[in-house]
This record gives C-alpha cells, structure tokens and sequence, in this order.
C-alpha cells in the first residue's frame, strides 16, 4: 500500500503540473486538461494546438516520462501487493498443514460458534493441543486472529477429518447446532478412530440416544443444563451462589480446599494391596472419613455410589472425598510414588 500510495501521489502530481504548464502557455484549462489525459495515456488523437516553441516539447516530453513511470509504479505496487497476499497465504496453508501433521494426542473442535469459541479459550489456557474446524470462511479468520490453529473443511467430510489427523487425536467435541450433523459426524468419528474420546452437543433431549447409539462417549445439552441451572437459582439460590463463586476459586477442587476437603482419583494398580477387593475393604478402613464418589473402570465406565460389594480391579480408578490424611494409605503411598516418576521422568525428558 505504500507503494500504492506513493505512485498516485507521483501520478497527482505530474498532472497538476502538466495542467498549470499548458494553462502558462496560454492553453484554456480545458485543453490542458485533455493534452495531459491523452499524453500520459498515449492515446494519440493529435496534439490540441501546435507544440510551436522548443520549450513546451521538452515540457511535453518530461510530462510523459513522469506519467508513464508513475502509471508503471502503481501498476507494479499493485501487482505486488496481489502476488504477496497469494504468497502468504500459501506459505500459511503450509505452516498450518505442517503443524497439524505434527499433531499428536490432541483434540478436535467440530465448529467454532459460541460453543467452539469457550472450549477453544479454556483449551489454550490450559495448554493443551487442539485444532479447530470450521466452514465459514470469517470465523476461521476469527479464529486466527486469536492465535487458533483453524482449518476450513467440512466436519461432515470424512476427508476434512482425516486430514485433522483423527487417528491420532485423543478426542473431538462436536459442537454444531444441528443434532442430525453431530450424529452423522460421530458415526464418522467413531469408524475413524474406534479409541477417539467422543464429546457431542445436542440440543434436543431425544438426540442424546441417538449420539451415545452413533458413539458418543458424552453428550452435552446446553438447554437442558441451562434450564436445570436456572430452576436451581429458584429452589437453591444460595447453595448455586455458593458454588459459583468468581473470586479466583474457578474449580470444584479449589472451592472444596477452602474447607480442608479434596476430591482425589486414586488408580488401581496390579501391585496395589487393594486391587482384587471391594469398595467395602476401602470404607471399612476409612471407618466413615471419607466418601468414595465413584469407580471409573479401565473399559471408561463410570459407577456413581458403587455398591460395597463391587470388586476393585487393575486399571481401576476410585474418586474419593474427603481429607488427604483420610485417603487409604497404601493407596496413598502408590499415587503419590506415581507423582514423583511422572515429575522425575517429565525432568529427565526436559531439555
């Protein structure tokens, strides 16, 4: 654009004296203005009146070099400006395909509306790889402009997700506002990638069947949680208050320390003292001090308030509530033993 700007304040220039040069000659501004005109252009209908002094050739010679080179150098600025758009673009499309293919064990954003646009913030605050796409040719710059890596596709095109790299990502949230386009996405999803983690919106209650039979993991129903959300605030004003809290307590766990309570995961391993006995073992050694939430199975099933009699098994994970000097101790021991391998191998790995 300087360039640009440069040759047309050249060009303004050139007539301007052109015009003021024939009018001192004693042209009428008319005619100076239509000698300049088909000079610059080189349209050569003829001279308005006899060049008759050697004076105004050599001025109508320097009025045609000067409007030519300034025409030739917006000419080229814009040229220029054109082929250095396409080139940047593609040298983006590049880079962008580059990062994508190195992409592994990430997460897949089907659709950057409202929805797409609060998981693809969260997601970066937290660190964590992710790819978003979109059909819209305005939201996918939007989503650049924020520093997200986007891709312009179709999610209902088999060949837009696997050029995501779906077979190597850990999970994809498919967040469009149509049920019938998430469901055929996740059957999709699912025959790609039979491991991916599956997280689906639905805004009609009878669609969640419909996902989990396609093989959703999770289904999400902004209407049915805002809804439940909202008869809360009616019927338990000040416990929703509490527990919405925005003065820097932004997760259950962080609200819960505030009163010396925790909610841990503790995994099962094969040497754990524990592994082959019941959730009763644990309560019974617990002697009531603490709350087991859940049981997450290795095969990704989740059994709220298991039974006592439900057996612990390797590659079993406990959810329990409660005070850490409360949790099990052997199982204590092991996933603090995990942590510190985890940290010691993350400080061997780090360069």
């Amino acid at each position: 654009m300087k360039r640009i700007t440069t040759g047309l304040v050249i060009f303004g220039a050139t007539v301007a004296i052109a015009v003021c040069g024939y009018i001192l000659a004693g042209w009428t501004p008319l005619d100076a203005i239509y000698m300049v005109v088909i000079t610059i252009f080189g349209v050569g209908y003829g001279e308005v009146k006899p060049l008759d002094s050697p004076a105004l050739k050599i001025f109508t010679i320097l009025v045609i070099i000067a409007g030519v080179l300034s025409v030739t150098y917006i000419v080229s600025g814009v040229v220029q400006s054109v082929a250095a758009g396409e080139i940047r673009q593609a040298l983006n499309l590049k880079r962008m395909t580059q990062t994508i293919a190195s992409l592994e064990s990430h997460v897949i954003i089907c659709g950057y509306g409202r929805i797409g646009q609060m998981i693809a913030h969260r997601l970066k605050r937290d660190q964590l790889a992710f790819v978003i796409l979109d059909n819209s040719t305005e939201r996918v710059a939007d989503g650049e402009a924020h520093g997200f890596l986007m891709y312009l596709g179709s999610a209902t095109d088999e060949e837009s997700l696997e050029a995501l790299g779906i077979q190597r990502a850990r999970a994809i949230a498919i967040v469009l506002p149509d049920d019938a386009a998430n469901v055929f996405i996740t059957l999709t999803a699912r025959e790609l990638n039979p491991n991916l983690t599956i997280l689906a919106r639905g805004e009609m209650p009878s669609t969640e069947k419909k996902l989990r039979l396609a093989g959703a993991d999770h289904v999400v129903l902004p209407a049915t949680i805002g809804a439940a959300r909202m008869a809360h605030l009616l019927t338990h004003p000040y416990a929703v208050d509490f527990l919405s809290q925005s003065d820097g307590r932004v997760t259950l766990n962080e609200l819960l320390a505030e009163i010396d309570i925790q909610m841990k995961e503790i995994p099962i391993t094969a040497d754990s003292p524990l592994s082959g006995a019941t959730i009763g073992d644990i309560e019974v050694s617990g002697r009531g001090t603490f709350i087991i939430v859940a049981l997450q199975r290795e095969t990704g099933e989740t059994l709220i308030h298991p039974a006592q009699t439900t057996p612990l098994m390797t590659g079993d994970t406990v959810m329990i509530m409660g005070h850490q000097d409360d949790i099990p101790r052997p199982l204590s021991r092991r996933a603090q033993r995990q942590r510190s391998e985890m940290r010691y191998r993350g400080a061997r790995l780090r360069p």
